[in-house]
């Protein structure tokens, strides 16, 4: 079946889907889908920083600051380069003795490793040595191949992980597998931090993505649950949400906290049906994320909440809540890749 045709069952299954659950969630998920009509011709717009939570609180003011260094990068850039580098784990360590949160090789931090915070040292493993040390090291690769043709950012991050003579040699970058893949996962990443000027575009495979979880309304919560005949058909949340998704050909990391960077984070007033939402023990921190639920309108989700509970409807608005992923097809590629680096 081609594409249209795939689009067409997903569209007429959320019909179907919505007539079998409640009026008020049914008037929800329509009503809400007829102002992401309207939404969508208007969506786009620019980069104006990191979106609210979408880095640990720790990081925000540095990455802020040091994303800004040179044209070549910016701060949501930056963010996915150093989540791509070490998933946030300041003692992150590789088997090639790559250290800290931007995974400097000993000899390159000795060559490009700065002072960030002026305390008299230079320290791999300090957040605040290795986010500017980072940047910096980001915006001397991207003067160094300045006069290289093609993207000067694209130039610079294929430098950072192949070597700025790779890229000289090759006019551009690389005809190498895991550099071309490393500049795809950063930019695309990178949509994940930004703030957007104005609401992102919904998402058609949201729809679907609601029908299959309303499918499973009343199925009993199982802990580690994947849907599987061997689980008994049942989910946890993260479980739900990545088999949801699935349904519709995109396919999410397996645990909610890592599901947080499948796209771009519309703001609490900007929530559309099939969006993800978080709920985390350390609002500053996206890190601490426990729990996700598919939003379905009118501050209601589809949830899988806990042991002896069933899938349900439940409402969005806890203490709890940290914010909300619109989940895209490349989102998700760039950021399963990443987690598998």
């Amino acid at each position: 079946m081609g594409e249209d045709g795939r689009v067409r069952r997903v569209w007429l299954g959320v019909s179907v889907g919505v007539a079998l659950c409640s009026s008020f969630v049914a008037l929800l998920v329509i009503g809400v889908y007829m102002v992401a009509g309207n939404l969508a011709s208007g969506a786009g717009g620019k980069t104006v920083g990191l979106a609210k939570g979408a880095v640990p609180a720790a990081y925000q003011s540095l990455i802020q600051k040091w994303g800004n260094h040179c044209p070549a990068i910016n701060p949501a850039l930056l963010a996915a380069q150093l989540y791509q580098e070490s998933g946030w784990n300041p003692r992150a360590q590789s088997p090639a003795n790559a250290k800290g949160l931007a995974q400097f090789i000993p000899g390159t931090w000795a060559a490009h490793g700065v002072d960030g915070d002026k305390d008299g040292d230079r320290d791999i493993w300090d957040p605040a040595d290795a986010i500017p040390s980072a940047a910096l090291y980001d915006c001397a690769l991207a003067k160094y191949v300045k006069d290289v043709p093609g993207d000067p950012t694209h130039n610079m991050l294929a430098s950072y992980n192949a070597g700025a003579y790779a890229v000289i040699k090759y006019g551009g970058v690389p005809p190498y597998r895991e550099t071309q893949g490393y500049v795809k996962r950063i930019t695309t990443l990178a949509k994940s931090f930004e703030a957007p000027v104005q609401p992102v575009a919904p998402s058609r495979q949201a729809s679907g993505a609601i029908y299959f979880a309303q499918d499973k309304l009343g199925t009993p919560y199982l802990w580690g649950g994947n849907g599987t005949p061997e689980h008994g058909g049942r989910f946890d949340c993260s479980g739900l949400t990545k088999a949801a998704y699935h349904s519709v050909g995109i396919e999410l990391p397996r645990v909610a906290n890592d599901q947080w960077n499948a796209g771009p984070h519309p703001k609490r007033s900007e929530l559309l049906p099939g969006d993800l939402v978080f709920f985390a023990n350390d609002l500053g921190d996206p890190r601490s994320i426990h729990h996700v639920g598919i939003y379905v309108g009118g501050g209601y989700m589809i949830n899988a909440p806990y042991t002896g509970a069933v899938i349900r409807y439940d409402k969005i608005d806890t203490a709890d809540y940290i914010g909300a992923t619109r989940v895209t097809q490349d989102g998700a590629k760039a950021l399963r890749l990443a987690n598998a680096a």
